[in-house]
């Protein structure tokens, strides 16, 4: 996460009343990409790259076309948008090892004080694997994904955390990568070597069970916390790696496989095409 402040990781920020909750307390989805830029969806102008379902969501619901990052790297960006403090306030100022302490307000706590039920899908990107930290501390009730940036950098990592246990996937990462990183912010970073399960799917297939389950609750409203990895490039991928997977591994390239386009656009064209189906 690099890019310029204005475009650094805010796709689109949605507070979508569904069905028929209340309105005074709608159920809320609210949708952050990763290095996903202003120009990559149809609703901000894109003419070549095709999200009628994304379009849709930006319609009906709310889009957040003021709503600036905090920081220009992850995890302070991602701490200044839990606790909405200033950067020269928040407990995470760079992209090293660091998380928030259980004390900390987050924006989560807020609604669960407030009758929500609450589930982060995807990329928290703050703190480390558990037990180290985890979500359900800092105002969720429900959380699949990844804990930090280096381990979501990883589109078929070997494990994914959901409640503050590790679940084991079929991927198998290259040991020479992992030998080099030692630390607990590095576990489950790297790039694998056999890619069965991939990581932004499972995730969403996860939020749409979550948002099913939490929707026929008549009683709460609910707020799903849609984290996505993608498009942001796997930064850990190196040498030879790095010139085969490009950063933008998928399981297939779709309609994009035929185009006279670099292999890298195609993946990063695949990825968009990820997060409208999904």
């Amino acid at each position: 996460m690099h890019r310029p402040a204005k475009s650094i990781f805010i796709a689109l920020g949605l507070l979508l009343a569904l069905g028929q909750a209340q309105a005074e307390r709608p159920n809320i989805i609210y949708i952050l990409a990763d290095d996903l830029g202003w120009g990559d969806l149809g609703c901000y102008g894109q003419k070549t790259l095709r999200t009628p379902n994304l379009d849709r969501m930006a319609k009906e619901g709310m889009r957040f076309t003021r709503h600036y990052s905090g920081s220009t790297v992850c995890a302070p960006s991602r701490c200044v948008l839990m606790t909405g403090l200033h950067t020269g306030h928040a407990r995470i100022r760079g992209n090293g090892p660091g998380q928030l302490q259980p004390g900390d307000l987050t924006f989560a706590k807020v609604l669960q004080k407030n009758g929500y039920q609450t589930g982060c899908f995807g990329k928290w990107g703050i703190g480390n694997p558990p037990p180290l930290d985890d979500p359900q501390r800092h105002g969720f009730d429900e959380f699949y994904g990844y804990i930090n940036m280096y381990h979501a950098h990883n589109f078929y990592p070997e494990f994914l955390v959901h409640n503050g246990r590790k679940v084991k996937l079929r991927n198998v990462l290259y040991d020479d990568w992992r030998a080099k990183r030692i630390g607990p912010q590095y576990e489950g970073a790297g790039v694998a070597k056999v890619a069965v399960d991939y990581a932004p799917k499972m995730i969403a297939d996860r939020l749409m069970d979550y948002i099913r389950n939490a929707g026929a609750d008549k009683s709460k409203p609910f707020f799903a916390y849609y984290a996505l990895n993608i498009p942001h490039a796997n930064n850990e991928a190196g040498g030879e790696k790095r010139i085969r997977f490009d950063g933008m591994r998928v399981p297939d390239w779709g309609s994009h496989a035929n185009l006279d386009i670099p292999d890298q656009e195609k993946g990063f064209a695949r990825m968009i095409d990820y997060i409208d189906q999904d």
